[in-house]
């Protein structure tokens, strides 16, 4: 195997730095320093500036002691399926090169002898504050829902509440399929997935009912007409609490999860499970009051309308907060967020108004189907179609974000490609799953870890666009969040390249 001359150890962290900036390093034990330790060369471009990427020294001489050798034997006990190919040959991982006798070309030594430097193996760490808090999160969250639910069953009755809690799960199914589609390219944590759909059943129905009651109360003393206070409620007052709590939801885990939330494709994704979480709550409720009113046949209807013609349509009132806060993620920073906050917040009540309020002028089913088709289904099409283009464009910012580490010497070429599109992924998982469970996990690991540190790099690159955004104070005190982060993932991408290949 021939791995660059330039390829990484995993005490080598890149570091990006600017011409007009100077440069600032990351704190490392017992590291050489100095111009015979990093090479520095032009990296990508940037509002007129050059981003200087500092290149890896050679992985062989400075691999940990210990640690064996990464190249594989070759020969007939260790042939294996290569990624994309119907044939056998000497184990290898896409972008390893083979001589003509079929074993990998040796790694290069340096003729000078480098003093190892103390190293230890990248270890995933989890925030102890952020494990504590996400488990209050969701443990708060979860005693809302079961709130929701004994409040459901006062008026339903056991019995009602769990047929229509059954009818429920349908279009609650529909939207978690539709998430994960959206998820596959850098899926979520599953915790924060959990805690966004406890939020929008749990939080979020304990908001609008609070909320609902003092409007009811408002609108008992004031003497307005019923109709009146009926539409101020639907068409006024649902879309402004309903839209701020699940968009509050959304907030929360931006600021809790920072790390995680990397794009516009994460907030859709969720504020997609905060809807969802809302949808099935709300749905139970209808689903019940048209049982107890009019039996099986309004129950029909009910769940006709909500569950299986407009499943999605809480979903995407949310998605355009989501969306707004998360591309907010990839440019901006600190108050620049409650802008995009309340830019998709507008766009998500203004949606959930017209929704409601249509209902109070069409009242004639023609009208009601023809309202659905002519403004609904565009709109739901239109979703759709953005959601595809976020989906492409989050594949091809992978592709030039890692092609920049590509250039000073951490990846291959091959590796981008496998790594960074979706053939070289499913060639990469089909070549895994004929190997041990170990180097399966390896590999999905070097597959998440490679798209996250894409997203940092993106951060990264727009930081450069934005010189106020960088943090001088943290860069002084050892690098921004985003260069630290950017250290854990590389040396996380060359633990999971070393268990690949082992």
């Amino acid at each position: 195997m021939n791995w660059p001359s330039k390829r990484a150890s995993r005490d080598d962290m890149a570091r990006y730095r600017s011409a007009k900036t100077g440069s600032s390093t990351l704190p490392r034990a017992d590291a050489p320093t100095g111009p015979d330790r990093w090479e520095r060369v032009g990296g990508i471009a940037a509002s007129g500036e050059l981003v200087e990427v500092v290149t890896p020294q050679d992985w062989h001489a400075h691999r940990p002691t210990g640690s064996g050798n990464r190249t594989p034997p070759s020969g007939p006990d260790r042939e294996r399926k290569l990624p994309g190919s119907n044939r056998s040959g000497p184990r290898k991982l896409a972008g390893m090169t083979l001589d003509p006798t079929g074993r990998p070309l040796a790694v290069p030594r340096q003729d000078t002898p480098i003093q190892t430097p103390v190293w230890s193996s990248p270890v995933r760490r989890t925030n102890l504050s952020t494990i504590v808090w996400a488990s209050i999160g969701i443990v708060v969250a979860a005693l809302a829902l079961l709130l929701v639910l004994v409040y459901l069953s006062t008026f339903l009755g056991p019995g009602a509440l769990l047929v229509c809690l059954l009818l429920a799960l349908v279009p609650l199914t529909l939207v978690v399929l539709a998430v994960r589609w959206i998820d596959r390219w850098e899926p979520e944590p599953r915790p924060a997935l959990w805690f966004a759909f406890l939020w929008g059943a749990g939080v979020s129905i304990v908001t609008a009912l609070v909320f609902d009651l003092g409007v009811q109360i408002v609108v008992a003393t004031s003497g307005v007409a019923r109709p009146a206070g009926d539409f101020t409620a639907a068409a006024i007052q649902a879309p402004l609490v309903e839209e701020s709590a699940k968009g509050f939801g959304i907030l929360l885990l931006f600021w809790v999860i920072r790390g995680q939330f990397n794009g516009p494709i994460d907030g859709v994704v969720y504020a997609a499970m905060i809807a969802a979480g809302f949808a099935f709550s709300e749905n139970i409720q209808y689903f019940g009051v048209a049982m107890l009113d009019g039996g099986l046949g309004d129950l029909g209807v009910t769940f006709l309308l909500r569950g299986v013609i407009s499943p999605f349509a809480h979903v995407l009132f949310t998605a355009c907060t989501g969306l707004a806060i998360g591309l907010a993620a990839r440019r901006a920073s600190g108050s620049s967020y409650l802008g995009a906050v309340f830019i998709g917040l507008a766009a998500a009540v203004l949606l959930h108004a017209v929704w409601n309020g249509a209902f109070f002028f069409l009242t004639d089913d023609a009208s009601l189907v023809g309202y659905y088709f002519l403004v609904q289904v565009p709109m739901f099409l239109g979703a759709i179609l953005v959601v595809v283009m976020l989906r492409r464009k989050e594949e091809a910012l992978t592709v030039q974000r890692l092609g920049d580490y590509a250039a000073v010497g951490w990846f291959t070429p091959a590796e981008v490609a496998m790594l960074a599109t979706p053939r070289g992924r499913r060639q990469a998982r089909a070549w895994a799953h004929g190997q041990p469970q170990e180097r399966r996990l390896a590999m999905n690991r070097f597959i998440l870890d490679a798209t996250r540190l894409a997203s940092v790099r993106q951060r990264l690159v727009n930081a450069q666009l934005h010189p106020s955004r960088r943090g001088g104070a943290a860069a002084r005190a050892g690098g921004t969040p985003d260069q630290v982060e950017e250290a854990r993932l590389l040396g996380l991408l060359m633990s999971d390249r070393a268990a690949v290949i082992d």
